[in-house]
């Protein structure tokens, strides 16, 4: 059987701008989930870091307050290392309730498994763009993308509409995915970087 390629010189200028149309965005909506699983990662490990602190300081409150009982007037030490050491089991229970180490982890593999896909679709545009691919080539990239995706979305933690605004600030305002010349220049050694 015959294969028929879509060149760009035969193909239709609306059939590429549709292409490219969708490209983007699921460069876009990728970016998004990219960093977005990002910031979960980090607030997972904030929590946990926040956590691990608290157990530390309840248990000094607690252990402090029993010395105390012990070798002085402990009623006021004693309710409080009553109240410390309840608090220090509760936050205990939460955290072999919740794992949020491993739930961090995989926000942090979910974010590197998506920016790989991220960076193919950059590259798919960019080979769109010098025209260097027909259409059939770029179809077949897009939906190969689109099955990884599926299989890492499936696999993927739920993230929170906190995580999603920090990310969609980082991206919008802090501009985290974006450089400067001057900036990629700054890493590059000097027989690479740009001509300007």
């Amino acid at each position: 059987m015959e294969q028929h390629f879509q060149s760009y010189e035969t193909s239709n200028d609306s059939d590429v701008n549709i292409l490219e149309s969708q490209i983007r965005e699921c460069f876009g909506r990728v970016a998004y989930s990219h960093k977005t699983h990002e910031k979960s990662a980090d607030l997972y490990n904030t929590s946990l870091y926040r956590l691990k602190l608290a157990q530390i300081i309840l248990s000094a409150i607690t252990t402090g307050g029993i010395i105390i009982a012990l070798f002085g007037d402990g009623n006021l030490s004693s309710i409080i290392a009553a109240i410390a050491s309840t608090m220090l089991l509760g936050i205990s229970i939460y955290m072999k309730s919740y794992d949020l180490r491993e739930i961090e982890q995989a926000h942090s593999k979910t974010a590197s498994e998506l920016w790989d896909v991220r960076e193919s679709y950059l590259s798919i545009l960019i080979d769109m763009k010098s025209k260097n691919s027909d259409l059939k080539i770029i179809r077949d990239k897009r939906d190969i993308l689109q099955n990884r995706l599926r299989t890492i979305y499936e696999n993927a933690p739920r993230t929170s509409k906190k995580a999603y605004i920090q990310a969609q600030e980082a991206l919008k305002f802090k501009e985290e995915l974006t450089f400067s010349d001057e900036e990629i220049d700054n890493l590059l050694p000097s027989k690479l970087k740009s001509e300007q």
